[in-house]
C-alpha cells in the first residue's frame, strides 16, 4: 500500500463555521454540491472534489466554495450513495463493517461502488463543457484520484490531503501532475509510505509534490481545530498548495 486503509482517525474531527455560496442538486440519484466561480476566470477547467468520509457537509462546502472564489468551477459528490458518516463517532463504531457492508448491510463503499459515481460526476463535467479536469481528494477521496489520473480516465491533475486506501499500483499508474499534502502525525499515510510513495512518484517521471506539515494529525486539511493556530496555518497552506498547483499544471 501507498497508504493504508481508513480507520478511527477519518471518523474524529472539528465542524467549521462559515456561510456557504453554493448550491445542492442531483445527478442522477446521487447527490452534489457545485460551486461556481463570480467571473469564470477559468473557461472550460473545473475541480472535482472527492470527499473524505462525511461526504458533503459544512467543511467540505465551505472548501469547494474557496477553490470557486480562486476561479474554479468545483463540483463535490456523494461517494457513499447517502450514507456518509457524522463526525466523532460513538466508541465501538465499526469502521470497517461501514466501508464494506454500508451502514444497512447494502450499501458498501468498495471501489466497485464508488468508481460508478466517480465516472458519473466526470461525464456531467464534460457534458458541462469541462474539457479539463483537476480533482481534490481528501482522505477517502484521495484513492479515486489516483484511479482516475491512471490511464487517462478523465482526471488531469490531482491533489491529495492525507491520502488513505491509495494502492501502490495505482499511484504508480498516475499519468499526471501530483501534489499531496501530509500530516505530521498519521497512522493512515505513515512515514514509511510517504516515503515509498516518493519513490513511487520519481519512477514516474510526472510532476509531483510531498508537503508534510509539521503539527498536525491525520484530516487536518478539512477538520482540524482552527483554534490551534498551527493547525489552522496549516490548513489554510494546504488549501492553498492546492491551488498553486492548479495555476500551474491545470490552467
Amino acid at each position: 500500500m501507498a497508504s493504508n486503509p481508513p480507520s478511527t482517525c477519518c471518523t474524529v474531527g472539528v465542524k467549521h463555521e462559515g456561510e456557504t455560496t453554493g448550491t445542492t442538486f442531483k445527478i442522477g440519484s446521487i447527490e452534489a454540491y457545485v460551486a461556481v466561480p463570480k467571473d469564470k476566470a477559468h473557461k472550460n477547467t473545473a475541480i472535482l472534489y472527492l470527499p473524505d468520509v462525511f461526504g458533503i457537509w459544512e467543511n467540505s462546502k465551505l472548501i469547494a466554495d474557496q477553490f470557486a472564489a480562486n476561479g474554479y468551477y468545483t463540483l463535490v459528490v456523494d461517494l457513499f450513495n447517502g450514507d456518509a458518516l457524522t463526525l466523532n463517532r460513538p466508541e465501538g463504531f465499526d469502521f470497517m463493517k461501514w466501508l464494506t457492508k454500508g451502514s444497512d448491510g447494502n450499501n458498501p463503499h468498495t471501489f466497485e461502488a464508488v468508481d460508478p459515481i466517480v465516472e458519473m460526476s466526470i461525464e456531467y463535467l464534460k457534458g458541462e463543457g469541462y474539457t479539463k479536469i483537476g480533482s481534490v481528494g481528501y482522505c477517502f477521496g484521495a484513492k479515486y484520484v489516483a484511479r482516475y489520473m491512471a490511464m487517462s480516465k478523465g482526471i488531469d491533475v490531482g491533489y491529495m490531503a492525507h491520502p488513505s486506501f491509495v494502492t501502490e499500483e495505482e499511484l504508480s499508474a498516475i499519468t499526471g501532475p501530483l501534489s499531496i499534502a501530509a500530516a505530521e502525525t498519521d497512522q493512515i499515510f505513515t512515514t514509511e509510505l510517504r516515503h515509498k510513495s516518493e519513490e513511487i512518484l520519481i519512477k514516474t517521471k510526472l510532476p509531483y509534490q510531498i508537503n508534510l506539515f509539521g503539527g498536525t494529525e491525520h484530516g487536518f486539511s478539512v477538520r482540524c481545530n482552527l483554534s490551534i493556530p498551527v493547525q489552522k496555518f496549516a490548513k489554510e497552506k494546504a488549501f492553498l498548495q492546492a491551488v498553486a498547483w492548479f495555476d500551474e499544471y491545470l490552467l
